[in-house]
């Protein structure tokens, strides 16, 4: 039976601290509002697809063995499997399936499967046949029946510019609609990228250059989706897609190879050797950085971790330089620690931080490693917030300007040739601290700190721990936990110059 009432749907936000989340999903109708269960995971949220289907009186058949529902509407049924992240279509008409997959996985919580809101929108659309639009700050408003007219403003992706940077390219697909999922790969040269339940007008898309990593570009229309694939050059080494900041356009990083010319190699040979590391004590003078448990303050404790490391690299690795950006309580701009690391020549920089939440205590606890890429989740942004609210005690914070949104992007860029080593380095380090020390690990992720963007050599920010946690502020702040940390950094250092030296056999 047709759907004979409005839609509407809302998220109901709780405050964005690390210890609340949203608890439920509101779905209104003309028939009244049902509250629905959501789950968030890493900024994404996840909606209970039976509670979503019973809230718009939408008839569904549970598999309770295999964990599989599916959804029956109109024209198509829609399948979804617990823990598994693709959605099965089948038409009524022909009992065809398209299957297709979500950029991530499906959860089962409390008898539940839980789906990703924002990547499974389109595939409800095209199976109830209604014209659901996301609209921020997490509204979902139900405008109707498709008709031919409204599948006409499928057509979304108007066009593409290239830009060449001293590091590799950067692509920015042009899109008047919200391009939900995207897929892409790699093989013999050829970057194919495929953009989910929006078209183009494949034409105007179509390419030629002369120089630059991109050398080709071709699209074409596939059903729904919009295929792009990119001839690239020899030089090209990785690639990484990102939504663009307040557009709907879509940003491609298109990195070039690490280093120079066969015929340049041997001359600059020397620049490779690992012979300098670079320690940076987060915070200092008039910047206390974050305030914890009793009173400690955060630029103690990082210059006291740093200390101790600079004490074991100096004497433990002969023929390794260690720079400073401080080695008391002074004041040390932002930008002033990246300019210090590369006039230095730095081969590995380590900045050292606590991490804290707004209210103490807290149940918050566990140290991080982070590497320089604009963050993608809550947490993230608002850590990165915190660590680059630095600039408010500095003469020129203009500075930073610049910094935002895409400009980041294209700052961190410069990043692409050493990534590859800070995500080494990066991982050594998790689980060699995760080994050594009784501060439970929180991972290895990713945030814009302006503290790394100017250090071009492979970099990572780590926060020890949570002063706002009782348990990690008295092992953190304590000098025999600060030495433990150390050794634990230090360890992390050898293993990761054996692994550096090898490959600088293998590369130059």
């Amino acid at each position: 039976m047709k759907s004979k009432f409005s839609l509407l749907i809302f998220l109901s936000f709780a405050c964005l601290t690390f210890s609340q989340r949203l608890d439920k999903l509101a779905v209104v109708t003309s028939a009244g509002t049902k509250y629905i269960p959501v789950y968030e995971r890493q900024g994404t949220l996840y909606f209970s697809l039976i509670h979503f289907a019973e809230a718009i009186s939408t008839n569904y058949y549970y598999n309770e063995e295999t964990h599989k529902v599916e959804l029956k509407f109109d024209d198509y049924n829609l399948k979804i499997t617990a823990k598994n992240p693709y959605i099965v279509l089948t038409s009524r008409a022909d009992n065809k399936s398209e299957t297709y997959q979500l950029p991530t996985s499906t959860y089962y919580i409390n008898d539940q499967i839980f789906v990703p809101l924002l990547y499974s929108i389109d595939y409800l659309v095209k199976a109830s046949g209604n014209n659901i639009v996301y609209e921020k700050p997490g509204k979902i408003v139900y405008k109707g029946r498709v008709t031919p007219e409204t599948k006409e403003t499928s057509i979304g992706i108007t066009g593409i510019s290239v830009e060449d940077k001293v590091n590799g390219t950067l692509v920015r697909v042009k899109s008047k609609k919200r391009i939900a999922t995207y897929t892409s790969s790699y093989k013999n040269n050829i970057l194919t990228i495929i953009f989910r339940n929006v078209k183009a007008n494949a034409e105007n898309l179509a390419h030629k250059y002369n120089k630059g990593l991109v050398s080709e570009i071709n699209a074409r229309n596939i059903g729904n989706d919009t295929e792009i694939k990119f001839t690239l050059s020899n030089e090209y080494t990785t690639n990484e897609v990102l939504n663009a900041e307040g557009s709907n356009d879509i940003l491609i990083t298109i990195h070039n190879k690490i280093f120079a010319r066969n015929e340049e190699r041997e001359k600059n040979k020397s620049k490779w050797d690992f012979d300098v590391i670079v320690l940076d004590a987060g915070h200092g003078g008039k910047d206390a950085g974050a305030i914890g448990i009793g009173g400690v303050k955060e630029k103690d404790i990082n210059l006291g971790v740093v200390l101790q490391l600079g004490k074991l690299i100096e004497k433990e690795m002969k023929g390794v330089k260690v720079v400073y950006t401080r080695k008391n309580d002074t004041f040390v701009e932002l930008y002033k620690r990246g300019k210090i690391a590369n006039e230095e020549d730095g081969k590995l920089f380590i900045s050292v931080h606590c991490n804290s939440t707004p209210h103490k205590p807290t149940d918050a606890e566990g140290f991080e490693v982070y590497l320089l890429r604009p963050g993608r989740t809550k947490e993230a942004i608002a850590i990165a917030e915190r660590e680059n609210s630095v600039i408010e005690y500095e003469e020129n914070p203009k500075r930073y300007e610049k910094l935002t949104d895409e400009n980041f992007i294209l700052v961190t860029m410069a990043h692409s040739a050493y990534m590859k080593y800070s995500e080494k380095f990066s991982d050594i380090l998790n689980k060699q601290m995760n080994a050594d020390l009784p501060v439970s690990s929180r991972g290895v992720k990713q945030a814009g700190f302006y503290v790394l963007v100017g250090a071009a050599m492979p970099s990572v920010l780590i926060e020890t721990g949570f002063i706002s946690n009782k348990k990690d502020a008295n092992y953190i702040k304590n000098s025999k936990g600060q030495k433990n940390i150390a050794e634990a950094i230090f360890k992390s250092i050898k293993s990761f110059k054996e692994y550096y030296e090898k490959v600088m056999q293998t590369e130059l």
